[in-house]
């Protein structure tokens, strides 16, 4: 098997210009280039990693710790990344931290042993004082999270804003009793996506309590669980707004439980627009959450910077409302 040694003796060039050229570097000129690639065919060598990295002491590789590896939201920002690292001829390494700070970190430093060039992070659990740390050590990426002295490397949504717009859409159809069924409170979008909530109902002079809102899971029983809560208060409502659409689809579960019609006895809002909203029924009005363009983007940015020397810009994107058929007015 052919090696790099041999392209280039064959060249007659180093092997550091060899690396530089399967790099795709700039800092050769175009006749070195096409010398080196000349002896590549003729010998049928195929570039490796390893060598591929000598000269710029890189791995060609990102880690990327997520919060968990199944479910419809993480998929598609996993595939959003590692589609975006392939088209620059880059690899992914993913761990899992299973919402748990530790795990998060053990994770963390799973990735940098693998000399890893950069880190996407899609965490729960790691504070600002240990990001701010780890950005010391290597360039960190955040996706859907955003913190002060970090946000150039930031791709986030805004939570805030998509929870009040949800919220608003479901007053404008005439409802003053809306309960909030929230994500984990320790979560940085579910905090963001109530204090959407809450400013709506504010401005338009709705009260509300407490007792309105309810930090479950982002999932179908946490949105089950929070309407368990709700009902056990004896909080009464016209519509819910939901932390995420799986939380949405165990509100339509409880309602089918009690023998209540969506949207004709309770209006339900979503948040996500993953692929089932589409599906259930009623079809699910929600708040689009471009997770997976974000991955792509936020990959693109760390490439563009470890790579290529650009300034990291980012970028916070804007929820929009899909209105389909699980809100309308309330009763009389």
């Amino acid at each position: 098997m052919p090696t790099i040694k041999e392209v280039s003796a064959l060249a007659g060039v180093s092997l550091a210009t060899v690396s530089r050229v399967m790099n795709g570097s700039d800092r050769v000129k175009e006749e070195t280039k096409a010398r080196v690639r000349r002896a590549m065919e003729e010998l049928g060598y195929t570039p490796n990693s390893a060598a591929q990295s000598l000269a710029s002491n890189r791995s060609n590789t990102l880690g990327m710790v997520v919060s968990w590896l199944d479910g419809p939201f993480y998929g598609p920002v996993m595939s959003g990344v590692e589609e975006e690292l392939r088209r620059y001829n880059k690899h992914v390494i993913i761990a899992s931290g299973h919402g748990d700070a530790e795990q998060e970190r053990d994770a963390v430093n799973y990735l940098k042993a693998r000399q890893v060039d950069g880190l996407i992070l899609l965490t729960e659990c790691l504070d600002q004082d240990y990001l701010n740390k780890l950005s010391d050590e290597l360039p960190i990426y955040l996706i859907n999270q955003h913190y002060d002295g970090l946000d150039k490397r930031n791709m986030f949504l805004d939570n805030e804003g998509g929870g009040y717009a949800a919220t608003k859409y479901l007053i404008e159809q005439g409802h003053t009793k809306i309960v909030c069924a929230a994500g984990q409170a320790h979560k940085q979008d579910a905090r963001e996506r109530v204090m959407g909530y809450r400013r709506a109902m504010e401005e338009h002079g709705i009260p509300y309590t407490e007792d309105y809102i309810e930090h479950t899971v982002f999932d179908l029983p946490g949105g089950l669980a929070a309407m368990h809560l709700f009902e056990q208060k004896g909080i009464e409502f016209t519509a819910v707004t939901a932390g995420s659409d799986e939380m949405a689809i165990g509100v339509l579960e409880w309602a089918k439980q009690h023998h209540l019609t969506v949207p004709d006895d309770i209006s339900v809002i979503g948040f996500d627009n993953q692929l089932v909203a589409n599906y259930v029924s009623p079809r699910l009005t929600t708040m689009d959450f471009p997770a997976y363009d974000m991955a792509k983007a936020c990959a693109r940015m760390a490439v563009h910077e470890i790579y290529h020397k650009k300034e990291p810009n980012g970028f916070e994107f804007k929820p929009t409302l899909v209105v389909r058929n699980s809100v309308a007015p309330p009763k009389a």
